[in-house]
């Protein structure tokens, strides 16, 4: 594990939405994909991220008001790696950067400030040789 890089585990294809949509459709792209989160892109620029548990608990909650859009909901400050960072380094933001009692599940990887893919909890478990 230590010798493998993010980019040699991360998803390439990675499914985004934009500021102004709908957290319902955002919501239901979460779903249809089977995927727990979605960076949010203002053009080509990441301006946020939005979690199917952060959703899905609001729209169980009936927190937000019809149209309320990612841009209103999404966490600004998004944590991320580099392609060429080692998987010790993206778990450890994982386990920095998550709440007391768990970890991020997913981190963006970012090279020069675009997004290049996404590294998954679960991608860098199945690097792993045993």
């Amino acid at each position: 594990m230590l010798k493998l890089k993010v980019k040699d585990v991360m998803n390439r294809e990675v499914i985004t939405v934009t500021p102004k949509e709908d957290v319902v459709f955002a919501f239901e792209k979460l779903m249809k994909h089977k995927i727990s989160s979605l960076p949010i892109l203002d053009g080509d620029k990441l301006v946020g991220i939005v979690t199917a548990t952060d959703l899905g608990h609001n729209l169980i909650l009936d927190k937000y008001e019809l149209g309320t859009t990612v841009e209103e909901v999404m966490v600004k400050q998004v944590v991320h790696v580099s392609p060429d960072d080692d998987l010790t380094t993206a778990v450890s933001k994982m386990h920095q950067y998550g709440s007391d009692d768990g970890i991020i599940n997913q981190l963006v990887v970012l090279d020069n400030h675009k997004l290049v893919g996404i590294v998954s909890d679960g991608d860098i478990i199945r690097s792993i040789k045993v």
